[in-house]
């Protein structure tokens, strides 16, 4: 089996996409592909550098039994680009990502991470640090998170 690399990208890097980086972590601790598959997340904004995940995330973490430990923000970069999977959490972190990376030759696959989930209402995951809707969040991630590690798994064959 091939190696992957899938990095979460959300706004700030404090809520969705480190509680998405958390989740997906915890499903390939699950299936043991922890030598397989390389997990990070990012923010577009530069606001939260360094700092640990939201309260809310971490509260639903915790409730949940997920480890976060030595999660800190980070801002994403051109250099990203390396990754194989860029899963955006919504419309406007996908553009930012396409315009930071610009139009240099690059391997990843730069998607929604709704598209996970065709079915559901939302185009986007709705950013809790203004909804404060954490649970729902959680829900949306922990679904869209076994859709995509099936995904990979797949692609890897």
């Amino acid at each position: 089996m091939n190696n992957a690399r899938v990095l979460f990208v959300c706004l700030g890097n404090i809520c969705r996409s480190p509680m998405a980086e958390a989740v997906f972590r915890s499903l390939v601790e699950k299936r043991r592909l922890t030598d397989v598959i390389e997990i990070d997340s990012a923010g577009t904004g530069d606001w939260h550098i360094g700092k640990p995940p939201h309260e809310g995330t971490r509260k639903q973490l915790d409730l949940h039994g997920i480890s976060y430990a030595g999660m800190k923000a980070r801002q994403f970069t051109a250099q990203d680009k390396t990754f194989d999977y860029i899963v955006c959490m919504d419309t406007k972190n996908e553009a930012d990502v396409r315009r930071i990376i610009g139009d240099a030759s690059h391997s990843a696959k730069i998607f929604k991470f709704m598209d996970m989930l065709p079915q559901a209402a939302e185009d986007d995951v709705p950013d809790p640090y203004y909804t404060g809707n954490f649970d729902y969040v959680y829900e949306l991630v922990t679904e869209g998170c076994e859709r995509l590690l099936d995904r990979i798994v797949n692609d890897l064959k």
